[in-house]
């Protein structure tokens, strides 16, 4: 059986004295597009956060590849964040750098390639997401589902096991977000990428997601885990059927 690419054990989420998420525990297998989802305030960011090393457990275990992402320190640790890449919500590429350079960001970060070869290997990155004739331009020069695609790009500047993504359909059109779609499955199938995604769109979980976990504010954890379309069609809790078919609670219920 393969090993796991991220493993989570008894995971304690808190701000102060406030628990939000208690002893989650799930994992993240090697290859596949995993979809966090829930409703607001269930946890969903704050769980991402924790998974990329932004934010400290109250208690538990977050291992990436086999490395403790919380303990570790100095070289060990700059190798565990080399092995993901994160795409935010926003896009958050800096304004006042073209795509190409926001793509070369983390190169010129982390590794000592010249600024020839950097150029190149963000040209590549961006051609993987259709973006090659648009290195040039400023961010505000392009539209948000291609600002969205530009962010994906950087976030694969390293050649990254697993790709984050949060929210990456918020604010855009349907046919913009089925696209993003089509990107992120053809990723996964060419180049092995796992993805790790925070979405609550329906239509997008549907199209890319292989396995799913829903979180819940009320429990502080994972209310279901499957495959979104089983989740949908044989789950019997009232609160996981009015997700998926779009109903309130109390009429699921």
């Amino acid at each position: 059986m393969v090993k796991p690419i991220i493993e989570v054990f008894d995971l304690t989420a808190a701000y102060g004295d406030f628990v939000l998420l208690d002893k989650v525990t799930f994992d993240v297998r090697r290859g596949e597009v995993f979809v966090i989802l829930g409703g607001s305030g269930c946890g969903k960011s704050t769980l991402m956060k924790h998974l990329i090393g932004l934010l400290r457990p109250a208690a538990g275990r977050i291992l990436i590849d086999g490395g403790d992402i919380n303990n570790a320190s100095g070289q060990e640790r700059a190798d565990l964040l080399k092995k993901f890449g994160v795409m935010y919500q926003s896009g958050a590429l800096f304004g006042s750098l073209t795509l190409e350079e926001n793509v070369m960001l983390p190169m010129e970060e982390f590794t000592k390639l010249p600024p020839e070869a950097r150029r190149l290997v963000a040209r590549m990155k961006l051609s993987l997401v259709g973006l090659e004739r648009f290195s040039g331009h400023f961010p505000s020069e392009v539209s948000g589902g291609m600002q969205k695609r530009a962010a994906i790009a950087r976030a694969m500047a390293l050649d990254p096991e697993v790709l984050f993504l949060d929210e990456p359909s918020a604010g855009l059109d349907p046919v913009t977000s089925a696209g993003l779609d089509e990107l992120i499955l053809r990723l996964n199938k060419n180049l092995g990428v796992t993805f790790v995604i925070v979405s609550h769109e329906l239509a997008s979980i549907y199209a890319v997601a292989d396995r799913v976990i829903m979180l819940d504010q009320t429990k502080k954890g994972i209310l279901a885990e499957g495959a979104p379309g089983e989740l949908r069609d044989h789950d019997s809790n009232p609160f996981v059927h009015a997700f998926f078919h779009r109903e309130t609670a109390e009429v699921a219920g």
